[in-house]
């Protein structure tokens, strides 16, 4: 599934293509992916300048003239591309006066409404939180550390793969109980979230399946995963075996050796 340095790529993307254009028409193809009216939906957008974007977690939502904005998530293999060729896992094509935008989607668990609510109850943006936020949400949170990072009431755009290399960068492991790290932890936990984040952003995202940017490029920050389906191979860092375990029904890639409870 496609977390935030993958929705943040997608953004910078499409953004300089998209913003100042004008909305043409918009066709929806899918009552699965779009939850509106679809006749409706077109034409609320129809005729209507594309006034900016922003990303809040795993998010984006497009502003348009006259207060009306459109909220968008990828799902597990939503892809957003510019110009490309409709087809047969086409689910929306919105026509601008420079081109296509389309929102191609194989498994259709992706989103488009008509407002941003559902982006607006996440918790702070997992690039936008301050240290000192962090290091208070995490005292406040009981639970298991793996779980509450994905949890994205806590913090907006942390997914499976960002969350496992963070845990192993700052060294904390999966299980450990959130409200029993010190604040040293906590911190080194922040560092090692905004580090990885950043650096997959740099990087165009991570390219596990399906994903790509507007433009149909891979990332490539998955060459530089140290444990996310890492098992068996040696830690970078130990040179002990990555072990996979599940964790809140998700696989999870941690090293026994580096990341103690």
């Amino acid at each position: 599934m496609p977390e935030l340095p993958e929705v943040e790529t997608v953004m910078r993307t499409v953004a300089p293509r998209l913003i100042g254009r004008t909305i043409l028409d918009a066709r929806f193809s899918s009552r699965f992916v779009m939850r509106d009216d679809p006749v409706l939906a077109g034409e609320a957008v129809r005729g209507r300048q594309v006034q900016a974007l922003r990303r809040h977690g795993k998010f984006l939502v497009i502003a348009l003239s006259g207060g009306v904005e459109v909220s968008l998530h990828l799902g597990m293999t939503g892809k957003l591309l510019w110009d490309g060729t409709p087809g047969p896992y086409t689910r929306a094509v919105f026509e601008t006066d420079r081109g296509l935008l389309l929102f191609d989607d194989i498994r259709q668990f992706g989103r488009i409404e008509l407002d941003s609510r559902r982006a607006a109850r996440l918790g702070p943006d997992a690039l936008a939180i301050t240290e000192e936020e962090f290091v208070r949400r995490l005292a406040s949170r009981r639970g298991r550390i793996k779980p509450l990072l994905l949890n994205q009431a806590f913090v907006g755009g942390m997914g499976n793969i960002y969350t496992d290399e963070a845990l192993f960068r700052a060294r904390i492991h999966p299980l450990a109980h959130a409200e029993r790290l010190s604040p040293a932890r906590a911190r080194r936990l922040y560092q090692a979230m905004r580090e990885v984040l950043g650096e997959s952003v740099a990087r165009g995202g991570s390219s596990i399946s399906d994903y790509v940017d507007a433009e149909g490029r891979a990332g490539a920050f998955q060459l530089l995963h140290r444990v996310y389906g890492k098992e068996g191979e040696p830690c970078p860092t130990c040179g002990g075996p990555i072990r996979r375990i599940v964790v809140g029904q998700r696989g999870t890639h941690y090293c026994p050796r580096c990341q103690r409870v």
